[in-house]
């Protein structure tokens, strides 16, 4: 049977895949190029993606509860990148050399799947606003929804039903 902490990590990693998805069709269909930021971003929502499949399949319950609590960090993760990025980056006229950057250039990312986490912006010329809101802002929502269910998922009681 399956537990509503599984079925909350199962939740958690279709979102962050479905929001990987929504931005690479941003970028490849729209042309919307992103930024280290935007990028940083991408890795971190296919992280907690992973994280949350093993999990919402692990098939115990102490193993459920350390992948939600580990999806809960690095949602904060998210929350906290996605807000540098709408308060202070995409004020920057260059986001070269800021802590996205380096750690993406760092890890040979950008080089290594170009068409995942390539850098093809500058933070302030990757602003872009979807129905009115930014896309660093719909990204930071859904953080802090991962972030929660994350948290429901690791503390919660997580009874089968």
């Amino acid at each position: 049977m399956t537990s509503r902490s599984e079925r909350l990590l199962r939740l958690v990693a279709l979102f962050c895949f479905g929001a990987v998805g929504v931005a690479l069709i941003s970028q490849h269909a729209f042309d919307m190029p992103p930024c280290a930021w935007c990028v940083m971003q991408r890795l971190i929502y296919l992280v907690i993606g992973v994280v949350a499949l093993v999990g919402g399949f692990g098939g115990g319950r102490a193993l459920t509860r350390v992948c939600g609590a580990l999806a809960a960090l690095l949602g904060l993760a998210g929350v906290v990148a996605a807000w540098y990025q709408y308060s202070v980056a995409a004020k920057m006229l260059s986001c070269d050399q800021t802590f996205a950057d380096r750690f993406m250039s760092g890890a040979g990312l950008d080089a290594a799947v170009p068409w995942l986490f390539g850098i093809y912006a500058t933070c302030m010329d990757a602003v872009v606003s979807v129905l009115g809101v930014e896309y660093a802002l719909w990204s930071l929502a859904l953080f802090a929804v991962v972030l929660l269910l994350s948290l429901r998922a690791a503390f919660g009681r997580g009874r089968a039903q």
